[in-house]
């Protein structure tokens, strides 16, 4: 299952990029070397019909000697007598050039690091020095395949967004379509238990029992309204999220384990953001859910909020088992839970309801094994 899904599409695709890269790069190394080759035979020539002008015996071979010394023009060449002072050049600009001396030394000790010079004979015991690079045709040959590379790279890059935004446009599309399903079937037996629930509250008026009942039957309603929201562009307000925050834990630590404890710590009484209330305490009820499974019954969790300048932080702490290192970066993937039981869309759908529709962030401030995890929101303020 591991080498399936390793050796996927991706991978397959960068080994067939790898590959005609490998082969591309052998192949012009091979022609440059050859091209290599074929111009050191021409400055060889060159050299040769040097030394021919100055032994030449008539004007037939002086002829003969000039035809083969002008015969090439496309590799660059610095001709120097034997103290180093410059006599000739062949291919080379120098045009614009503000130090033309200071510029042929330069290209003087590039030609050397590439390429021996070759000593001529040049008559009366002189000699000359002939210093050569590449032609401009061989040093294209030899970029040709870190350019192809490039190319092939940024086509992979642009194959690789297309398919990645055409998947999350169809989970996107998925997610809408589950949460509007969802909302649409919760509305029959909530409103079956809303009638139920008039009719017993006659019989019983003024039990507490009715009381925690309807509570949970109002959060049903607001569960549902969260679904059909989700998928529209949702409308936000400025709310002081101190009192919000405050009921949520009051409505979670009732449902809560008997021995675990909640608590909300802050040093204000009004912290104020642009939210959607029904969707944003989604995303706080499932935290805090996702803590209490990682209580395993007993433990503290921790809401602390407080103002950090043009930002809100939210912080919910527990001291549960904590997520293991490699699994961090996964944590709002579609998919994943760590439990028995349950989709993992949890926290995929509170970081898409916090990044896309608060346009804040939600990430894993820290977590440890057996010591606990915080998960961080960050919100504007208005």
């Amino acid at each position: 299952m591991e080498l399936r899904q390793f050796f996927n599409w991706r991978t397959l695709l960068i080994f067939t990029a790898l590959a005609i890269v490998a082969a591309s790069l052998l192949y012009t190394s091979q022609l440059a070397s050859q091209l290599a080759i074929e111009e050191h035979k021409k400055v060889t020539l060159f050299a040769e019909g040097i030394k021919s002008i100055a032994t030449a015996q008539n004007d037939e071979e002086i002829s003969f000697a000039s035809n083969i010394v002008t015969q090439d023009s496309t590799i660059p060449r610095i001709i120097t007598d034997q103290n180093g002072h410059i006599q000739d050049i062949k291919a080379i600009d120098t045009a614009g050039k503000k130090n033309v001396a200071a510029f042929l030394q330069g290209k003087i000790n590039e030609y050397r690091e590439l390429n021996p010079p070759i000593v001529v004979q040049y008559g009366f015991g002189g000699n000359v020095l002939i210093y050569y690079g590449e032609s401009y045709l061989l040093t294209r040959l030899r970029y040709f395949p870190y350019a192809q590379l490039a190319i092939i790279s940024l086509f992979i890059i642009v194959v690789i967004i297309s398919i990645r935004a055409g998947n999350r446009s169809i989970q996107n599309q998925v997610w809408v379509g589950l949460s509007k399903e969802t909302a649409h079937q919760l509305g029959t037996p909530i409103s079956s238990i809303e009638g139920w629930m008039e009719l017993i509250k006659e019989e019983l008026p003024n039990s507490e029992y009715i009381r925690e009942m309807q509570k949970d039957v109002d959060r049903l309603k607001l569960v549902a309204d969260r679904f059909s929201k989700v998928g529209s562009e949702p409308k936000l307000e400025v709310e002081n999220l101190v009192p919000r925050l405050s009921e949520m834990v009051n409505y979670m630590q009732k449902r809560a384990p008997g021995k675990v404890f909640i608590s909300f710590d802050t040093a204000k009484t009004s912290i104020e953001a642009n939210i959607c209330g029904p969707i944003f305490d989604w995303v706080i009820e499932n935290l805090i859910r996702n803590a209490l499974d990682a209580m395993e019954g007993f433990g503290t969790i921790e809401l602390r909020i407080h103002e950090r300048d043009a930002d809100v932080i939210i912080d919910v702490t527990d001291n549960g088992k904590g997520i293991a290192k490699h699994q961090l970066k996964k944590v709002f993937a579609p998919g994943f839970s760590t439990k028995k039981r349950g989709w993992g869309l949890g926290l995929s759908l509170s970081k898409r309801i916090i990044e896309k529709y608060h346009h804040g962030s939600i990430f894993v401030k820290n977590s440890e094994p057996d010591r606990g995890t915080t998960f961080r929101i960050i919100l504007h303020k208005i």
